[in-house]
């Protein structure tokens, strides 16, 4: 491997460069899905539409207190201001939210996109520099020139290899991005709904006393 690195030229410095920043945020993005994963708790979330049903908000502070679900902490953002703006306090919840699942994407998307054109950048340095030993050596020494062209293949195959190991998990990241956003706006807006007809049958309620 390190025969193979070396042979690539220089141009497999910052290829190294860019393959160590790729992983790393893999790497990342991998424990914090993971850890996103473990902190879900798709029942409680059910459980604390349920008592907002009834307005026992007593009930639902309790059953929130502590849980490490993106969901529950953008619900109970809208219940803590529900009596000031309960859209705006859930929406700025959910943009912190999906940002910090966003983070490091776009360097890893750039490391997709510069990998392969560093290994183009180094297929041009290793051909330039095949023929200017073809034209000082001539075909006499068949061996420098073929040193040149492997270096030209060699920064191209690391580039592309980068970039294609790359993007399988930008795709399944922003994937799970995506899918976490729908969630989110499926249970604000259930938690919307529920909080509606609560103020209606409220209101109903004193226009019409028994």
């Amino acid at each position: 491997m390190l025969q193979i690195f070396y042979s690539g030229g220089p141009v497999m410095y910052p290829l190294l460069v860019c393959s160590i920043i790729a992983l790393t945020v893999v790497i990342d993005r991998a424990f914090f899905w993971m850890k996103i994963g473990f902190g879900r708790n798709p029942s409680l979330v059910d459980e604390i539409l349920e008592s907002c049903r009834y307005g026992d908000w007593e009930l639902v502070r309790r059953k929130a207190t502590g849980s490490k679900d993106y969901i529950i902490k953008i619900l109970s953002c809208g219940i803590l201001h529900r009596e000031f703006s309960m859209i705006k306090a859930m929406e700025t919840a959910a943009a912190e939210e999906i940002e910090r699942m966003r983070r490091y994407m776009s360097v890893l998307d750039t490391m997709i996109t510069v990998a392969p054109l560093l290994g183009i950048f180094g297929t041009v340095t290793g051909i330039i520099s095949s023929f200017e030993m073809l034209g000082s050596t001539g075909i006499e020494h068949p061996q420098e020139v073929t040193a040149g062209i492997a270096q030209a293949l060699i920064t191209t195959a690391a580039g592309l290899g980068i970039a294609i190991l790359s993007v399988f998990p930008y795709n399944y990241f922003n994937s799970r991005v995506e899918n976490a956003a729908v969630a989110i706006e499926k249970y604000a807006t259930s938690l919307e709904i529920v909080y509606e007809k609560l103020t209606q049958g409220a209101g109903t309620q004193r226009d019409n006393p028994q």
